[in-house]
């Protein structure tokens, strides 16, 4: 008889399950021109695509293009004009150094990262930022140890030592509990 709840159970844990989409380890891709550019099954992430990048997505099937980038660093570029005319949703996640990079940016990537329709794009200029936020993603919602993380986010593009401890930083209060 003590079968029969944990039958019961089983539906629950399945459909958990099933909300989980556990991605494989980012490798080097292309995407025309651009030179810092990595895939994650459905995930693409970058530094900053130019238009005729951007112009190939809609034949790679992606529906979304997160840009972590502030308006200021493209000043001359309307990247949502040209995102939207193509057909493609745009979402804009703007940090431009640490100081802008807060808890609120962290859970809403994770979610986004998690969530997003794939195939989609994510990128900052140079991969850095992208980098930072691959963390928490993986660690948090994908199980992978911290240190895979890190590594994963360092060959991805992370560079600068103050995204790493802000990233390893939310990790730490944000784990679950034992």
């Amino acid at each position: 008889m003590r079968s029969l709840p944990l039958l019961a159970l089983l539906p629950l844990v399945l459909a958990a399950c099933a909300h989980t989409r556990v991605v494989s380890p980012p490798a080097p891709a292309t995407l025309g021109a651009l030179q810092k550019v990595h895939a994650a099954d459905g995930i693409w992430l970058a530094g900053q695509p130019s238009a005729a990048d951007l112009a190939l997505l809609p034949a790679l099937g992606v529906h979304t293009v997160v840009n972590l980038r502030p308006a200021k660093e493209q000043p001359d570029f309307d990247e949502q004009a040209l995102v939207e005319g193509l057909g493609l949703s745009y979402v804009s996640v703007p940090f431009g150094s640490p100081a802008e990079l807060d808890d609120a940016i962290f859970t809403e990537l994770r979610t986004l990262l998690a969530e997003t329709e794939q195939p989609f794009l994510v990128h900052c200029a140079s991969a850095n930022r992208v980098g930072a936020v691959w963390i928490p993603f993986r660690v948090l919602d994908q199980g992978l140890a911290l240190e895979a993380a890190v590594l994963e986010a360092k060959a991805i593009g992370l560079k600068t030592p103050e995204y790493e401890a802000m990233a390893r930083d939310y990790v730490a209060r944000h784990a679950p509990r034992p």
